[in-house]
This record gives C-alpha cells, structure tokens and sequence, in this order.
C-alpha cells in the first residue's frame, strides 16, 4: 500500500496547520514540498520547524548548521534532502566548493568544516554512539563539548 498526500496550499491544508505553513512560507521565501505534505499532520510540520528553530539557536554558525544537515542528508542517502539543504546552504552563503564537495561526498576544503563533516557522518553512521577518538578529533578541530 501506498499512500500519496498532497502538497498543502494555505487554502488547502487543515486549519491548525495553517500558522505553520505561513510561517515556513516567511522563514524560506517559498513553501518546500516537504513542508506542504507534512501539513497533512498539522503537529509534525510545528514539531519539525520547531526542531529547526532549536537548531539554529545552536553555537554553530549557519554555514556549519548546513554543513551538519547536508551530511546528514548524504549519509541517510536522500536527494531531496540534499537538494533542499543545498538551496539553505546557499542562503547561509556556504561557499559553493564546500557544497559541491559535501553533495558529491568528498572531503572539505575547510579543515575546520571537514571535521565538522567527518564527525556528523561518525554519529548518524554509529547511531550517535560514536568512539572517543572521533570525539577526540572534532574538539581538537576546536568544537567544543556542547558541539559533540
């Protein structure tokens, strides 16, 4: 069984979703598909964007917030991930050789964001239990212990 839900609109989606959409429509210039489906679910779409808001009050950057997201993305092998990530990438002005090498899977030419990139692949490849080495390696790129 499949089950195919329908990208939402302000005029079509259920009324508790509505805030939600107009706010993501806001934040992103435009209402991503994603978003539009998840209004299908009026919680999941306020729980996801306010996963996202969390994030970004973070210590990293916004650079390295989508260094974080688009690796994710990689490992967990979705292209529309990674086509969206690299759209916010560009917004956060992440220098397009870092997104290309990050798409493509290669090394950064950022020492600093490369293991910033190794260390996010280590946890979503180890299910977030990853060995202290790596611990020990993205500290000594200068993240620190909130980071980890």
């Amino acid at each position: 069984m499949s089950f195919n839900f329908p990208n939402h609109d302000t005029e079509s989606a259920p009324k508790d979703a509505l805030a939600a959409l107009t706010d993501a429509e806001g934040r992103f210039g435009m209402l991503p598909n994603l978003m539009r489906k998840m209004a299908t679910a009026p919680a999941l779409l306020k729980g996801y964007l306010a996963l996202g808001e969390l994030f970004e009050q973070t210590s990293f950057s916004p650079a390295e917030q989508q260094v974080v997201l688009l690796s994710v993305s990689r490992e967990n092998r979705c292209d529309y991930c990674m086509g969206a990530h690299s759209v916010l990438a560009d917004m956060a002005d992440v220098p397009k050789p870092v997104t290309d090498a990050l798409r493509a899977g290669k090394p950064l030419p950022d020492p600093r964001l490369e293991a910033l990139r190794r260390f996010t692949t280590a946890v979503v490849a180890a299910r977030g239990w990853v060995d202290e080495a790596e611990v020990a390696a993205f500290q000594e790129a200068g993240y620190d212990a909130q980071q980890v």
